[in-house]
Order: C-alpha cells, then structure tokens, then sequence
C-alpha cells in the first residue's frame, strides 16, 4: 500500500485505493477495496463510481482519504468449447 506525505508535515495520506470490481449476478457492479474493509454496488458503471467514492470518504478521515481511486474490473466468461 503506497503513502506520500502532505506538505511536508507528519501526516500520512494513501496515494490510492484499489478496488476489484465484478459484474452481479442479479445485475449491476459489486466493489470490494484491496486491504480495506470497503464493499459497495451500483446499478451501472456511473452508478458504481459514485457509491464507491461516497464508500472511500466514509471509510477515512477527512484529510486520511487517499488521492486517487482505482477501479480493476474483472470480468470472468466461459466459452464452449
């Protein structure tokens, strides 16, 4: 997990948060956060980024909230063979 600090002061802020992201079964996105108890879902991507950014700042302090946050998704899909 990568931390960069302010302005030259004590505080440390997470340069980013990773969350992996699938397609739901019952329609939609789900998002889990890498390292952090952090798990929302969205109906589409719009949706989801803006559940999983009011997620993040829930999750840290204000001023704690990391710089930038990453979304991988991972989309898994059997074909016949």
């Amino acid at each position: 997990m990568m931390r960069v600090s302010e302005k030259g002061d004590n505080s440390m802020r997470l340069a980013e948060v990773i969350f992996d992201v699938t397609e739901s079964d019952e329609g939609g996105y789900e998002a889990r956060a890498l390292g952090h108890s952090i798990f929302t879902q969205g109906e589409d991507w719009d949706d989801l980024k803006e559940m999983v950014r009011e997620a993040v700042l829930c999750h840290f302090d204000e001023g704690g909230e990391p710089r930038v946050i990453r979304l991988h998704l991972v989309r898994d899909e059997a074909i016949a063979v």
